[in-house]
């Protein structure tokens, strides 16, 4: 087995036992620094052909002329693949059968729907060649206005948000709420758009050996991509090898296949050769998924001694013309705060773009900035201090349904993150601080929440006639350590060291781990994992107990326990046999079995299931010129069981610094005029550095969540989002007495309402 897709490690300093809440390092570590974990555009099969997508200049109104002559006399040209050569495919990739298809612009007409839309492929001997051979096309448009922003065309309700969750949710009278209230807020807020901008491209090796299909491609969801490219092009899934060890990062975008990559298929097919195409940087900008811009109008009220009285949270937001994603934003204010009214809702506009798809904390994200600076709005009106306003709105139940929650360690969040952080010491006042260099010092919080999903998943486990174990799941590994919290998993649930624990993931010929997203794959693969390891051990335990010649005869299936590689007789240690020995009386070479993880319908329709969060920034604002630098970021986090916690803090470190990123840094600047991206590139599209986050801490608050899951997880990779730019945003606010509420921030903003 290669070592991208089969890992072992032996770490002397391992105890036996259980591996779970280790602090490992990253079992792929080492790979990655010696630069032989293979990505998939590191693959090159023999006869391999490059080809290079051409894309529209304009966002609306179709291709007139393409010069396909020119581009196929170029030398170093094989073919050009057009809308009047491309293969057959056997479903319309307009289509749509479920709320996780897409429609696919994969060269099915002339017309053009944004900018950046691939309108044609060309395949050549060398990258240069088809580059050069590319940009030969020359294409004229007949053009049609572009429709860019939250205003370019009429709005509409969309029939749903998110996937299938209702655009309009209501729980008591909020109008009255608001009739009733003492202090009241009302504020409109607005956020950009975002790309997710991974820093692997979106890629694709593919090579046709008849109608058989071998794959490599970055996938957060390999069983999704090879029934999507099965329907595509009429073969079985079977039919198709993906091969997806490694992703460089994908935040949502690469959960879908997306139609660049079915175009590098159609392009291998086309010329009978295996075919790579890896998007440009510039042209991740439309065809791959984006966040989309939001318009979020809260009003809040509140009674005498600050205690919500309603909450309306209405966002609007855009998709594109042709498909429907549309951005959650309002349900944010489904699951914080306690207020015996609440509604929210959505409207949308239809824009001339690439469809919107997930990104990081979709929904949550967009919107727990808006409300994370209303609540703070409505505590200044109040007179009250940020943190004791929301203890005294804390919800002992979710506030939307009525639900107990699972388990909820927000309390304990608040508390251990004030305290790091040093809030007692905040004056209640804002612009009242100042450093030594007469920089505005400010400071401000948010929670943070998101709910704690599963979805489905399979694993196989074996145990080997030599005492060792295999476990295989076709899980993905993004970059955020999935591989190791799974071996950690796997270990234990074999009941064997770490060191005889093999682990192999990341193709598609391995048992279905369902998508790496929405912060589930370690609750969903990891459960699969634990099951397929309970499972494979209760069958050695039949072997054992059932057999005259075991010390375990007898003791039945429940009367054992496994660890160190050995079953033990529960009512009397003394007595246990290895594996190795159980397999060898026995005959077998090995032994196996399957297990599976999935949400426990029961528990979901009892519970609210959601991780929790409290995070605190200090930002230093320069009075004169606007410029603003976040100088601490404090989060306090409670998520179920942490497997590693190393990998953990990792997550949640990420997940700050994005939230940091969304308040201050992250917009795609776009031309209304023509409807194409100004900053498609990552020296123009900013985001933090080292130098901009001098010191960050993560504490993680210990919880146990009996319902959520056997295993106790919670998902961490994008709750540490959604409260620091709310925490950001309010400390901006807390050092400068100007509450800006267009993210992100932007220095004229402040210079604009600044004191003179």
């Amino acid at each position: 087995m290669t070592p991208e897709i089969s890992l072992t490690q032996s770490p002397s300093h391992l105890r036996h036992g259980s591996s779970i809440g280790q602090p490992l390092t990253r079992r792929d570590g080492v790979l990655k620094v010696k630069g032989e974990a293979r990505y998939a555009a590191d693959n090159h099969p023999p006869g391999m052909l490059y080809a290079v997508l051409a894309v529209s200049s304009i966002a609306r109104g179709r291709v007139t002329f393409l010069d396909v002559q020119t581009a196929r006399s170029h030398p170093g040209v094989v073919d050009v693949m057009t809308s009047t050569n491309k293969p057959p495919l056997a479903e319309d990739p307009d289509a749509k059968t479920n709320p996780f298809m897409f429609r696919l612009d994969l060269l099915q007409n002339d017309l053009v729907r944004y900018a950046n839309q691939p309108i044609a492929v060309v395949i050549a001997r060398t990258l240069e060649a088809a580059t050069e051979g590319a940009a030969l096309l020359s294409p004229h448009y007949e053009t049609q206005p572009a429709r860019v922003g939250l205003d370019a065309s009429e709005s509409f309700v969309p029939a749903a948000v998110g996937v299938g969750n209702p655009s309009e949710v209501r729980r008591g009278d909020v109008e009255a709420g608001l009739a009733a209230a003492s202090k009241r807020i009302d504020a409109t807020y607005e956020t950009s758009i975002q790309y997710h901008n991974a820093i692997e491209p979106h890629a694709i090796v593919a090579a046709w050996d008849g109608d058989a299909l071998s794959i490599d491609t970055p996938s957060q969801g390999l069983a999704m991509a090879q029934g999507r490219i099965a329907g595509l092009f009429g073969i079985s899934p079977e039919k198709i090898h993906i091969r997806s060890p490694f992703l460089g990062g994908g935040f949502g975008s690469k959960g879908l296949i997306s139609g660049p990559q079915i175009l590098g298929i159609m392009a291998a097919r086309l010329v009978g050769q295996p075919v790579k195409l890896v998007l440009r940087r510039e042209q991740m900008y439309g065809p791959v998924g984006h966040r989309a811009s939001t318009r979020q109008r809260i009003r809040i009220g509140a009674d005498v001694d600050g205690s919500l009285t309603a909450i309306d949270h209405h966002a609007k937001t855009a998709s594109s013309s042709f498909d429907d994603f549309f951005e959650p934003a309002a349900d944010a204010s489904h699951t914080l705060y306690a207020s015996p009214a609440i509604a929210t809702s959505h409207e949308a506009v239809r824009t001339d773009t690439g469809t919107p798809l997930f990104m990081r904390a979709p929904g949550e994200a967009t919107g727990s900035i808006a409300l994370e600076s209303a609540i703070d709005e409505a505590a200044s009106a109040c007179g009250m201090d940020p943190l004791a306003f929301r203890i005294r709105n804390y919800a002992e139940v979710e506030p939307i349904s009525g639900k107990s929650f699972s388990s909820k360690a927000l309390r304990e969040c608040y508390a251990q993150g004030a305290d790091r952080f040093g809030w007692s010491r905040r004056p209640l006042a804002p612009r009242q601080v100042r450093d030594d260099a007469g920089l505005l010092v400010g400071w401000g919080m948010g929670t943070a929440t998101f709910p704690a999903l599963m979805f489905q998943a399979e694993a196989r486990a074996v145990v080997r006639s030599d005492g060792s174990g295999l476990m295989e799941t076709g899980a993905h590994d993004m970059g955020q350590g999935a591989w190791t919290a799974f071996a950690q998993i796997a270990a234990d649930g074999l009941g064997l060291d770490l060191e005889q624990t093999e682990f192999r993931a990341g193709t598609s010929d391995l048992p279905d781990a369902g998508i790496a997203g929405g912060s589930a794959h370690t609750a969903t693969a990891g459960m699969a994992i634990h099951n397929a390891g309970a499972a494979v051990i209760a069958k050695l335990a039949d072997l054992a107990t059932g057999d005259e010649r075991s010390p375990l005869f007898g003791a039945g299936n429940a009367g054992v326990i496994a660890h160190s590689g050995r079953l033990f007789r529960r009512d009397d240690e003394m007595r246990s046999e290895s594996y190795a020995d159980i397999l060898g009386r026995a005959g077998l070479a090995q032994i196996e079995a399957r297990g599976k993880g999935a949400a426990d319908p029961a528990a979901q329709s009892t519970y609210a299931m959601h991780a929790h969060g409290a995070v605190f920034a200090e930002v230093k604002v320069d009075p004169d010129l606007g410029q603003i630098r976040v100088t601490r970021l404090v989060g306090a986090f409670a998520a179920g069981r942490v497997i590693n916690p190393r990998l953990v803090r990792s997550q949640i470190f990420g997940g700050m610094i994005w939230g940091m990123s969304f308040a201050l840094h992250e917009q795609a600047v776009m031309d209304h005029r023509s409807g194409r991206t100004l900053n498609a590139n990552l020296a123009e599209y900013h985001f933090p550095v080292n130098a901009d986050v001098p010191s960050l801490e993560a504490l993680m608050i210990e919880e146990h969540d009996l319902h959520v899951n056997a295993l106790g997880i919670k998902g961490v990779g994008e709750i540490g989002i959604t409260g620091s730019a709310g925490a950001v945003a309010n400390a901006v606010w807390h050092a400068t007495g100007i509450r800006v509420r267009r993210f992100p921030i932007r220095i004229e903003d402040l210079l604009a309402q600044a004191p003179h």
